[in-house]
């Protein structure tokens, strides 16, 4: 017998891990990590998402090629928030080509596409730390939350001047 057959009303594997996810979720929105303007960016870039009214300003310090630190700063939904947070602590050290990497498979992960495994995003192994935003592919007009904070890194690392928008 399976637990579903012999506790009735429990939750499935599926569901316990639905529930973790959700946690991940609310608490890197409660308490976000990296939030804080960073004095001496060498790379800034802002982003809004005109349908949410989330906002968010990165900031990148590159030493040649590497993420040495990476914050943020603005005001948005739980999921822009979490998504913010959650990007930050994975992209500090990361080289220029593997945030890029993390990148297209982030967004492949929450639109529902098959992620192309790359050999610079292999190198980026802690990258199922952000599988609890991939949920969010439910809920399409969720997923402009989840990806401003990144696509405002992207064109903070494209020194891009022109703030980015999720329309």
């Amino acid at each position: 017998m399976s637990r579903r057959d012999t506790n009735q009303g429990s939750y499935s594997p599926a569901d316990e891990l639905s529930e973790l996810y959700r946690e991940i979720i609310l608490e890197h929105s409660r308490a976000p990590r990296n939030k804080r303007i960073m004095a001496g960016a060498t790379r800034c870039a802002e982003g809004f998402n005109p349908l949410c009214g989330d906002r968010v300003t990165m900031y990148l310090s590159m030493e040649k090629d590497v993420v040495r630190d990476i914050s943020f700063m603005g005001t948005g939904c739980a999921i822009c928030t979490a998504s913010a947070s959650m990007m930050t602590e994975h992209l500090k050290g990361k080289t220029d080509s593997e945030a890029r990497s993390a990148f297209q498979q982030f967004q492949s992960k929450v639109r529902g596409e098959e992620a192309k495994r790359e050999t610079a995003s292999e190198a980026v192994g802690d990258f199922d730390r952000l599988e609890a935003l991939a949920g969010v592919k439910r809920f399409p007009m969720r997923v402009k939350c989840a990806t401003l904070p990144w696509h405002t890194m992207m064109a903070a690392l494209d020194q891009r001047d022109q703030p980015v928008s999720t329309e």
